[in-house]
């Protein structure tokens, strides 16, 4: 199992959520997160200054089978890029392992990915 962790353009979000819900993704979560990238300018509009240093994005979390894991990136690849800086990055790990909490049963069958 593997987890995916995007970091995305908020004006991107509602077009990778529904191209996920329509792939073998059904479930993941999402959060407002801020962030601090390379670009740090102050920039002026209609005599009021703005610090462009922090960042708004939205986080995407997702657990996935590991047979799912390429095409769920090509998704978000695919989706959220717009091809100039600030499109977001894609983190992937481990999972050892994941219960469900109703039925206690563990193991990459609890994912229920469909299939």
């Amino acid at each position: 199992m593997k987890k995916i962790e995007a970091i995305i353009r908020k004006t991107k979000f509602e077009e990778v959520k529904e191209a996920l819900l329509n792939s073998d993704i059904d479930w993941f979560e999402y959060h407002d997160v801020h962030g601090i990238g390379q670009s740090r300018q102050e920039r002026i509009y209609r005599g009021v200054h703005y610090n462009t240093d922090t960042i708004e994005r939205m986080a995407l979390t997702i657990v996935c089978r590991d047979v799912i894991l390429e095409p769920t990136i090509k998704v978000i690849l695919k989706v959220a890029h717009t091809g100039e800086i600030g499109d977001g990055r894609i983190f992937v790990s481990d999972v050892i392992d994941t219960y469900s909490i109703r039925t206690g049963e563990n193991g990459d069958t609890v994912l229920r990915d469909k299939k």
